[in-house]
């Protein structure tokens, strides 16, 4: 065998890349997939353990619900507010001597409820008097020298010149008569001015002078008062409430609503739409709409924050009313081994409670015995809950 035989030859020699390569690219990837699949493991065991071991469900807090809310088509927030009322105040200036009235007091048109310093007109109004009689004692002089003149010119002892003159004095003294009779009364709306009466039968909201202080028309000096007392009528006592342009096609005056003040949620007062205004509140986009009470009691105070449900009043049926229940969504309620129960849920536990449903408000269902307002409970519970179950609310 020669040397030549031997040597293989290099045109025959190749490098394998790919069988090379391969193996550690497709290595990597299987590496790389592995992780993320371990990392979204990790992940869900993580939310899982997170959340209980068990998926989160639907809750509801069970609520105090009125009847009439089954009718609703529309809520909307207002506040009470009295359609007569004045920041009552005197037409005329001087220091306040007098105020019969405090906060809450009731008064009947006409009483007088503060009483200004009252000297000075008083003087007026004397001399006024005065100088009324003063003008009715000369025209009875010159009523009685008339009278001899007209007798001396009937015998020709007087003449006409003397007449003339007696007659012009009894006319001046007589128009004197009607100016210091107008000065009397002009007096007398003076000292009527120091007393401060009450425009119209109301209460006395706030007390806005004490005793010693200067009271002057429109407040016109610094140190003055412009008002003494703020009344208000409490039989025109109304709600008004903001309904958005969007809702308003579906208030009409006259609509049944139910009142509720936030002040005492618990109670519910009915009424019915008074007037819708015509116009809009540009900067809220909003009408104002006035509702009435049918029934009214002495907690209702102005300026109290209300909200005013809209009830459907189609069909002319009667709306049904009555005080507030404790509802639960009608769903949350189950059977179970012939037992009505609902699932409460505290501490994140689910706990097994048996009720006594009453009657359906729309959607929801009356609880006559079984939960309190504020208990959470489970809606649309699974077949698989359970008492004691540890639970998500979501």
């Amino acid at each position: 065998m020669t040397l030549t035989e031997n040597k293989p030859e290099l045109s025959s020699l190749r490098i394998q890349r790919e069988a090379s390569q391969d193996p550690p690219r497709r290595r990597r990837w299987w590496l790389l997939l592995t992780v993320g699949l371990g990392i979204g493991v990790v992940v869900a065991t993580f939310m899982y353990v997170k959340s209980g071991g068990e998926p989160p469900l639907e809750t509801a807090t069970a609520a105090l619900t009125s009847p009439s809310q089954a009718n609703s088509v529309l809520t909307a927030n207002g506040y009470v507010v009295a359609q007569r009322k004045a920041s009552v105040a005197s037409k005329g200036t001087g220091r306040l001597v007098y105020l019969g009235v405090e906060e809450g007091d009731r008064v009947k048109s006409g009483h007088i409820i503060a009483r200004l310093e009252e000297s000075d007109v008083l003087a007026a109004l004397a001399k006024a008097r005065a100088d009324l009689a003063v003008a009715r004692a000369d025209s009875a002089d010159a009523a009685r020298s008339l009278e001899r003149q007209r007798s001396l010119l009937d015998r020709s002892l007087s003449s006409q010149a003397e007449y003339d003159a007696a007659e012009a004095r009894f006319e001046r003294v007589k128009a004197s008569i009607g100016s210091a009779r107008a000065a009397v009364d002009a007096a007398a709306v003076a000292v009527e001015n120091t007393r401060i009466r009450a425009p119209f039968d109301g209460t006395v909201l706030t007390k806005d002078a004490d005793v010693g202080e200067v009271v002057a028309p429109f407040a016109s000096s610094a140190n003055s008062r412009g008002a003494v007392v703020t009344m208000a009528d409490m039989s025109s006592l109304q709600v008004e409430a903001d309904v958005s342009e969007s809702n308003i096609t579906r208030v009409h005056v006259g609509q049944p609503t139910e009142i509720i003040l936030d002040a005492y949620p618990e109670k519910r007062y009915r009424g019915k739409v008074h007037k819708i205004v015509p116009t809009a509140d540009r900067a809220k986009a909003t009408v104002l709409t006035k509702v009435v009470f049918d029934e009214r009691d002495e907690s209702v105070l102005p300026e109290m924050s209300a909200k005013v449900m809209f009830l459907s009043d189609a069909g002319g049926g009667e709306i049904p009313s009555g005080p507030p229940r404790i509802t639960v969504p009608a769903s949350a309620v189950v059977e179970r081994d012939g037992q009505k129960l609902v699932y409460v849920i505290r501490d994140q536990v689910a706990t097994e409670t048996q009720v006594q449903p009453g009657e359906n408000i729309g959607s929801l269902v009356a609880i006559t015995r079984g939960i309190s307002v504020g208990d959470v409970v489970v809606v649309h519970p699974p077949a698989g809950l359970r008492s004691g179950t540890r639970i998500k609310s979501q």
